[in-house]
Protein backbone atom coordinates (compact mmCIF):
# COMPACT_ATOMS: atom_id res chain seq x y z
CA UNK A 1 0.00 0.00 0.00
CA UNK A 2 2.74 2.19 1.07
CA UNK A 3 4.70 1.69 -2.86
CA UNK A 4 1.08 2.54 -4.55
CA UNK A 5 0.67 6.01 -2.29
CA UNK A 6 4.28 6.32 -3.39
CA UNK A 7 3.95 5.71 -6.82
CA UNK A 8 0.84 8.20 -7.05
CA UNK A 9 2.85 10.97 -5.51
CA UNK A 10 5.35 10.72 -7.68
CA UNK A 11 3.14 10.33 -10.73
CA UNK A 12 1.37 13.82 -9.60
CA UNK A 13 4.72 15.52 -8.59
CA UNK A 14 5.71 14.58 -12.41
CA UNK A 15 1.93 15.36 -13.84
CA UNK A 16 2.62 19.23 -11.80
CA UNK A 17 5.83 19.36 -13.24
CA UNK A 18 4.96 19.18 -16.63
CA UNK A 19 2.30 21.37 -16.55
CA UNK A 20 4.00 24.21 -14.47
CA UNK A 21 5.96 25.69 -18.13
CA UNK A 22 2.47 25.07 -19.63
CA UNK A 23 0.92 27.48 -17.07
CA UNK A 24 3.92 29.56 -17.40
CA UNK A 25 3.80 30.61 -21.22
CA UNK A 26 -0.26 30.50 -20.93
CA UNK A 27 0.77 33.69 -18.44
CA UNK A 28 3.40 34.69 -20.48
CA UNK A 29 2.33 38.60 -22.22
CA UNK A 30 4.01 39.63 -25.20
CA UNK A 31 2.92 43.57 -26.32
CA UNK A 32 2.96 44.71 -30.24
CA UNK A 33 3.16 48.17 -30.76
CA UNK A 34 3.32 49.13 -34.50
CA UNK A 35 2.63 52.47 -36.32
CA UNK A 36 0.05 51.12 -38.81
CA UNK A 37 -2.76 53.32 -39.21
CA UNK A 38 -6.39 51.68 -38.61
CA UNK A 39 -7.56 52.48 -41.81
CA UNK A 40 -4.89 50.01 -43.81
CA UNK A 41 -5.75 46.96 -44.89
CA UNK A 42 -2.07 46.11 -44.55
CA UNK A 43 -1.66 46.37 -40.58
CA UNK A 44 -4.91 43.84 -40.54
CA UNK A 45 -2.34 41.13 -41.91
CA UNK A 46 0.04 41.74 -39.45
CA UNK A 47 -2.67 41.46 -36.65
CA UNK A 48 -3.77 38.16 -37.89
CA UNK A 49 -0.43 37.20 -37.81
CA UNK A 50 -0.12 38.01 -34.42
CA UNK A 51 -2.82 36.46 -33.40
CA UNK A 52 -2.06 33.15 -34.87
CA UNK A 53 1.50 33.45 -33.39
CA UNK A 54 -0.20 33.95 -29.87
CA UNK A 55 -2.53 30.75 -30.68
CA UNK A 56 0.53 28.55 -31.74
CA UNK A 57 2.55 29.18 -29.06
CA UNK A 58 -0.38 29.17 -26.36
CA UNK A 59 0.46 33.47 -25.18
CA UNK A 60 -1.34 36.50 -24.52
CA UNK A 61 -0.94 38.78 -27.30
CA UNK A 62 -1.57 42.38 -26.77
CA UNK A 63 -1.52 44.68 -30.46
CA UNK A 64 -1.57 48.20 -30.12
CA UNK A 65 -1.14 51.26 -32.80
CA UNK A 66 -2.31 54.77 -32.74
CA UNK A 67 -5.29 55.69 -35.19
CA UNK A 68 -3.25 57.85 -37.68
CA UNK A 69 0.61 57.84 -38.11
CA UNK A 70 1.60 59.90 -34.83
CA UNK A 71 5.37 59.30 -33.27
CA UNK A 72 4.36 61.07 -30.06
CA UNK A 73 1.38 58.64 -29.87
CA UNK A 74 2.99 55.47 -30.78
CA UNK A 75 5.65 56.41 -27.97
CA UNK A 76 3.20 56.83 -25.43
CA UNK A 77 1.99 53.27 -26.47
CA UNK A 78 5.78 51.70 -26.21
CA UNK A 79 6.24 53.47 -22.57
CA UNK A 80 3.18 52.19 -21.46
CA UNK A 81 4.03 48.54 -22.33
CA UNK A 82 7.70 49.07 -20.72
CA UNK A 83 5.79 50.30 -17.33
CA UNK A 84 3.57 46.78 -18.02
CA UNK A 85 6.83 44.81 -18.16
CA UNK A 86 5.87 42.18 -20.48
CA UNK A 87 7.97 39.17 -21.55
CA UNK A 88 8.75 40.75 -24.64
CA UNK A 89 8.00 43.77 -27.11
CA UNK A 90 7.50 43.81 -30.75
CA UNK A 91 7.72 47.42 -32.33
CA UNK A 92 7.88 49.28 -35.75
CA UNK A 93 10.14 51.73 -36.44
CA UNK A 94 9.22 53.75 -38.66
CA UNK A 95 10.91 56.86 -37.00
CA UNK A 96 14.29 56.00 -34.96
CA UNK A 97 14.86 59.76 -33.67
CA UNK A 98 11.44 59.97 -32.29
CA UNK A 99 10.56 56.01 -30.72
CA UNK A 100 14.22 55.49 -30.20
CA UNK A 101 14.74 56.93 -26.34
CA UNK A 102 11.27 54.58 -26.09
CA UNK A 103 12.64 51.64 -26.97
CA UNK A 104 16.35 51.80 -25.33
CA UNK A 105 13.68 52.27 -22.16
CA UNK A 106 12.35 48.59 -23.05
CA UNK A 107 16.16 47.44 -23.42
CA UNK A 108 17.27 49.00 -20.19
CA UNK A 109 14.34 47.43 -18.52
CA UNK A 110 15.30 44.17 -19.45
CA UNK A 111 12.39 43.76 -21.39
CA UNK A 112 13.61 41.50 -25.22
CA UNK A 113 12.69 43.52 -28.34
CA UNK A 114 12.25 42.47 -31.34
CA UNK A 115 11.49 45.09 -34.41
CA UNK A 116 9.34 44.39 -37.17
CA UNK A 117 8.55 45.68 -40.69
CA UNK A 118 10.26 49.04 -40.44
CA UNK A 119 13.51 49.99 -38.61
CA UNK A 120 16.12 47.39 -40.12
CA UNK A 121 18.68 50.06 -40.68
CA UNK A 122 18.51 50.85 -36.74
CA UNK A 123 17.23 47.88 -34.86
CA UNK A 124 20.53 46.73 -33.48
CA UNK A 125 21.38 50.12 -32.87
CA UNK A 126 18.39 50.67 -30.73
CA UNK A 127 19.43 46.87 -28.96
CA UNK A 128 16.38 44.90 -30.55
CA UNK A 129 17.50 41.13 -30.51
CA UNK A 130 16.60 40.98 -34.58
CA UNK A 131 14.29 42.26 -36.84
CA UNK A 132 12.19 40.37 -38.70
CA UNK A 133 11.10 42.45 -42.53
CA UNK A 134 12.78 43.44 -45.95
CA UNK A 135 15.67 45.71 -46.70
CA UNK A 136 13.67 48.54 -48.09
CA UNK A 137 16.20 50.19 -49.96
CA UNK A 138 17.02 46.79 -51.86
CA UNK A 139 13.28 45.88 -52.48
CA UNK A 140 13.02 49.42 -54.05
CA UNK A 141 15.91 48.77 -56.31
CA UNK A 142 14.67 45.37 -57.12
CA UNK A 143 11.64 47.24 -57.91
CA UNK A 144 12.87 49.63 -59.88
CA UNK A 145 15.26 47.51 -62.07
CA UNK A 146 11.88 45.89 -63.25
CA UNK A 147 10.52 48.72 -64.16
CA UNK A 148 13.19 49.60 -66.34
CA UNK A 149 13.67 46.17 -67.79
CA UNK A 150 9.96 46.90 -68.96
CA UNK A 151 10.68 49.99 -70.72
CA UNK A 152 10.30 52.73 -67.66
CA UNK A 153 12.11 56.10 -67.79
CA UNK A 154 10.27 58.23 -66.19
CA UNK A 155 8.51 57.42 -62.93
CA UNK A 156 6.36 58.60 -59.77
CA UNK A 157 7.16 57.37 -56.40
CA UNK A 158 3.68 57.82 -54.56
CA UNK A 159 4.05 58.11 -50.65
CA UNK A 160 0.77 57.84 -48.84
CA UNK A 161 2.42 58.03 -45.30
CA UNK A 162 5.22 60.96 -45.49
CA UNK A 163 7.57 61.24 -42.12
CA UNK A 164 7.54 57.17 -42.07
CA UNK A 165 11.60 57.30 -42.84
CA UNK A 166 10.95 53.27 -44.37
CA UNK A 167 8.94 54.88 -47.03
CA UNK A 168 11.63 57.42 -48.24
CA UNK A 169 13.97 54.36 -48.04
CA UNK A 170 11.71 52.46 -50.60
CA UNK A 171 11.36 55.90 -53.35
CA UNK A 172 15.35 55.83 -52.50
CA UNK A 173 15.81 52.30 -53.81
CA UNK A 174 13.21 52.83 -56.57
CA UNK A 175 15.67 55.87 -58.07
CA UNK A 176 18.49 54.00 -57.38
CA UNK A 177 17.53 51.27 -59.53
CA UNK A 178 15.32 52.45 -61.93
CA UNK A 179 17.76 55.35 -63.64
CA UNK A 180 15.67 57.18 -64.72
CA UNK A 181 13.89 60.20 -63.60
CA UNK A 182 11.69 59.78 -60.40
CA UNK A 183 9.62 62.35 -58.92
CA UNK A 184 8.44 61.66 -55.05
CA UNK A 185 4.67 61.99 -55.39
CA UNK A 186 3.47 63.15 -51.46
CA UNK A 187 0.02 62.14 -50.65
CA UNK A 188 -2.55 60.75 -47.97
CA UNK A 189 -3.78 57.24 -47.26
CA UNK A 190 -6.94 58.61 -48.79
CA UNK A 191 -8.00 56.61 -51.46
CA UNK A 192 -9.98 59.68 -53.20
CA UNK A 193 -6.83 62.18 -52.47
CA UNK A 194 -4.59 59.47 -53.95
CA UNK A 195 -6.40 59.29 -57.04
CA UNK A 196 -7.18 62.55 -57.74
CA UNK A 197 -3.46 63.31 -57.09
CA UNK A 198 -2.30 60.70 -59.55
CA UNK A 199 -4.37 61.32 -62.25
CA UNK A 200 -3.26 65.60 -61.96
CA UNK A 201 0.07 64.30 -62.03
CA UNK A 202 0.26 62.29 -65.47
CA UNK A 203 -1.98 65.04 -66.89
CA UNK A 204 0.48 67.45 -65.47
CA UNK A 205 3.45 65.32 -67.51
CA UNK A 206 2.68 63.02 -70.49
CA UNK A 207 5.97 61.98 -70.00
CA UNK A 208 5.28 59.50 -66.57
CA UNK A 209 5.65 55.92 -67.65
CA UNK A 210 6.27 53.94 -64.45
CA UNK A 211 4.03 54.54 -60.88
CA UNK A 212 5.54 52.89 -57.95
CA UNK A 213 3.34 52.93 -54.94
CA UNK A 214 4.26 51.97 -51.55
CA UNK A 215 1.25 50.42 -50.36
CA UNK A 216 -1.22 48.39 -51.77
CA UNK A 217 -4.77 49.11 -50.81
CA UNK A 218 -3.91 52.75 -49.77
CA UNK A 219 -1.75 54.20 -52.52
CA UNK A 220 -1.85 51.13 -55.55
CA UNK A 221 -5.57 50.66 -56.04
CA UNK A 222 -6.05 54.58 -56.23
CA UNK A 223 -2.91 54.69 -58.64
CA UNK A 224 -4.85 52.02 -60.99
CA UNK A 225 -7.98 53.94 -61.42
CA UNK A 226 -5.91 56.95 -62.02
CA UNK A 227 -4.51 55.83 -64.72
CA UNK A 228 -7.60 53.99 -65.98
CA UNK A 229 -9.92 57.05 -65.55
CA UNK A 230 -7.07 59.08 -67.55
CA UNK A 231 -7.26 56.53 -70.46
CA UNK A 232 -3.66 55.44 -69.69
CA UNK A 233 -3.84 51.87 -68.98
CA UNK A 234 -0.85 49.62 -71.07
CA UNK A 235 0.60 53.08 -71.46
CA UNK A 236 1.87 53.94 -67.55
CA UNK A 237 3.04 51.03 -65.79
CA UNK A 238 1.83 50.93 -62.10
CA UNK A 239 3.29 48.49 -59.61
CA UNK A 240 3.16 48.49 -55.63
CA UNK A 241 4.84 47.06 -52.40
CA UNK A 242 2.66 45.09 -50.64
CA UNK A 243 -0.29 43.48 -51.67
CA UNK A 244 -4.35 43.44 -51.29
CA UNK A 245 -6.68 41.53 -53.01
CA UNK A 246 -7.88 44.24 -55.51
CA UNK A 247 -4.60 45.14 -56.41
CA UNK A 248 -3.50 41.79 -57.27
CA UNK A 249 -6.90 41.37 -58.94
CA UNK A 250 -5.40 43.99 -61.33
CA UNK A 251 -1.88 42.72 -62.06
CA UNK A 252 -4.01 39.47 -62.93
CA UNK A 253 -5.83 41.41 -65.43
CA UNK A 254 -3.07 43.11 -66.80
CA UNK A 255 -4.16 46.72 -65.60
CA UNK A 256 -0.94 46.60 -63.10
CA UNK A 257 2.09 45.02 -63.43
CA UNK A 258 3.89 43.19 -59.78
CA UNK A 259 3.04 43.60 -56.40
CA UNK A 260 6.07 43.38 -53.61
CA UNK A 261 5.23 41.04 -51.31
CA UNK A 262 6.77 41.45 -47.57
CA UNK A 263 4.77 38.74 -46.34
CA UNK A 264 3.51 41.13 -43.52
CA UNK A 265 1.85 38.10 -41.60
CA UNK A 266 5.23 36.47 -40.86
CA UNK A 267 6.19 40.03 -39.52
CA UNK A 268 3.12 39.85 -36.96
CA UNK A 269 3.71 35.80 -36.26
CA UNK A 270 7.39 35.34 -36.27
CA UNK A 271 8.38 37.45 -33.62
CA UNK A 272 5.92 36.33 -31.19
CA UNK A 273 7.19 32.60 -31.45
CA UNK A 274 10.37 33.63 -31.26
CA UNK A 275 9.62 35.83 -28.13
CA UNK A 276 7.65 32.70 -26.44
CA UNK A 277 10.41 30.84 -27.22
CA UNK A 278 12.59 33.15 -25.71
CA UNK A 279 10.61 33.23 -22.73
CA UNK A 280 10.54 29.30 -22.13
CA UNK A 281 13.71 28.38 -23.23
CA UNK A 282 16.12 31.63 -23.85
CA UNK A 283 16.27 30.14 -28.10
CA UNK A 284 16.65 33.35 -30.23
CA UNK A 285 17.79 33.07 -33.91
CA UNK A 286 21.38 34.70 -34.55
CA UNK A 287 20.67 37.09 -37.25
CA UNK A 288 17.41 39.08 -39.01
CA UNK A 289 15.25 37.63 -40.79
CA UNK A 290 13.96 38.35 -44.29
CA UNK A 291 10.40 38.15 -44.95
CA UNK A 292 10.64 39.44 -48.22
CA UNK A 293 10.76 40.83 -50.85
CA UNK A 294 9.07 38.81 -53.49
CA UNK A 295 7.76 40.25 -57.14
CA UNK A 296 4.35 38.75 -57.35
CA UNK A 297 3.73 39.18 -60.96
CA UNK A 298 0.66 38.22 -63.56
CA UNK A 299 1.54 34.48 -63.59
CA UNK A 300 1.37 34.46 -59.74
CA UNK A 301 -1.44 36.84 -58.95
CA UNK A 302 -4.01 34.64 -58.74
CA UNK A 303 -2.83 32.33 -56.60
CA UNK A 304 -2.30 34.58 -53.70
CA UNK A 305 -5.74 36.79 -54.38
CA UNK A 306 -7.61 33.91 -52.15
CA UNK A 307 -5.10 34.28 -49.59
CA UNK A 308 -5.12 37.98 -49.43
CA UNK A 309 -8.93 38.34 -49.19
CA UNK A 310 -8.27 35.96 -46.40
CA UNK A 311 -6.07 38.46 -44.44
CA UNK A 312 -2.66 35.85 -44.74
CA UNK A 313 -0.92 37.34 -47.68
Amino acid sequence: MKAFVTGLAAAAALTLATAAPVAAQQNTRIIVVSHGQANDPFWSVVKNGVAAGGQDMKVQVDYRAPETFDMVAMGQLIDAAVNQKPAGLIVSIPDASALGPSIQKAVAAGIPVISMNSGSDVSKKLGALLHVGQDEVEAGRIAGAKLKEMGGKVGLCVNQEVGNVSLDLRCKGFTEGFGGKVTVLPVTNDPTDVRAKVKAAVAADGSVDTILALGAGTAGEPSVAAVKEAGKVGAIRVATFDMSAGFLKSVANGEAVFAIDQQQFLQGYLPVVFLANYAKYGLMPGGDVASGPNLVTKEKASQVIDLSAKGIR
